[in-house]
């Protein structure tokens, strides 16, 4: 069957195209990346072994407490303390 247009590929995101600060600098300044990427981004950061002023960024953007490995008692619930 003949086609009345020729359909161009679809671009696609190249995880290993940019750095990972430049994609995590790409992704916090976007506010349509979706949850999801900026989870996979902060796995590669810290399995990279992590630079903590990044780190901070991807947190603060993902909405995360800073202090998210350590448990705050003081955020508890009145049932929990």
């Amino acid at each position: 069957m003949p086609q009345t247009h020729q359909a161009s590929p679809a671009l696609r995101f190249v995880p290993g195209a940019k750095t990972l600060p430049e994609q995590i600098a790409e992704a916090v300044g976007s506010r349509s990346t979706p949850l999801s990427q900026l989870l996979r981004l902060m796995a590669a950061l810290e399995a990279e072994g992590g630079n903590e002023a990044l780190r901070l960024q991807l947190r603060a953007r993902i909405g995360a407490p800073l202090n998210a490995r350590m448990p705050n008692p003081a955020r508890q619930c009145r049932r929990c303390r």
